[in-house]
């Protein structure tokens, strides 16, 4: 199998690349260790935001006033199990591991709530 790899980002609410966050440098920092993402733009308009990537999976952070409790992203990835692995190796706590069902196929799916609050829904096809 290849390299367990982000395949898709959706955002919770509006924008998968104006998640809200109250420091970008802490934000890209934590991002890029924990999720072996790399930061690729930083822009100024309309907000102070960050753009980070991952095996060309876009995820962006921002200072926008928003409220990131009640907000975060939907994570679709190739291999569930080596995703997690890699996370747990970069000292990511892993919340509630269960098999969720939509439209008759199941998926392995896991949450991860970052420092900043933003809340992540892994998912990923069944293994086997």
């Amino acid at each position: 199998m290849s390299q367990p790899s982000f395949e898709s980002a959706s955002p919770y609410k509006d924008d998968v690349l104006a998640l809200p966050v109250t420091d970008l440098d802490a934000a890209s920092d934590w991002y890029c260790k924990h999720f072996g993402m790399t930061e690729i733009d930083r822009r100024d308009a309309p907000h102070p935001a960050v753009i980070l990537e991952r095996d060309g999976v876009r995820i962006g952070f921002a200072i926008n006033g928003g409220d990131a409790a009640q907000e975060g992203a939907a994570i679709g990835v190739n291999d569930i199990n080596g995703i997690k692995k890699q996370l747990e190796a970069s000292g990511v706590s892993i919340a509630n591991t269960r098999v969720d069902e939509r439209n008759g196929e199941k998926f392995t799916v896991f949450f991860v709530v970052a420092p900043d609050g933003l809340c992540y829904y892994f998912h990923g096809p069944l293994p086997g």
